[in-house]
C-alpha cells in the first residue's frame, strides 16, 4: 500500500446494534474503534496495543485510524452565535 492509498477499513470494522450498543468495533471482537484510537492518542505505540491485545493485527489498528479519518471527513461544526 502506498502512502497515498487509504486503508480499506470496511473489511475489518463492523457496526452491530447488539455489540457495544452499535459502536464500531474490530470485526470478531468487542474492541471499539474509539478505544484503539484513544490508546494511540494517550501515547501507546502500535506495538504496545498489539502486545496488550494479542487478537489484533497491525491492519486492525490502521483500519481504526482510517475509520476515524473517514468519520471526521464528514463532520461539520457550526459555531453558535452569541447574542
Amino acid at each position: 500500500m502506498s502512502m497515498n492509498e487509504p486503508t480499506d477499513w470496511s473489511s475489518r470494522i463492523t457496526v452491530d446494534p447488539t455489540v457495544l450498543v452499535g459502536k464500531p468495533v474490530i470485526r470478531g471482537t468487542r474492541i471499539a474503534v474509539e478505544w484503539v484510537v484513544e490508546l494511540l492518542a494517550r501515547g501507546w505505540t502500535e506495538s504496545q496495543v498489539l502486545d496488550n491485545y494479542p487478537g489484533l493485527a497491525l491492519e486492525d489498528i490502521r483500519a481504526c485510524l482510517a475509520y476515524a479519518a473517514s468519520a471526521l471527513q464528514h463532520e461539520r461544526v457550526f459555531p453558535i452565535a452569541k447574542g
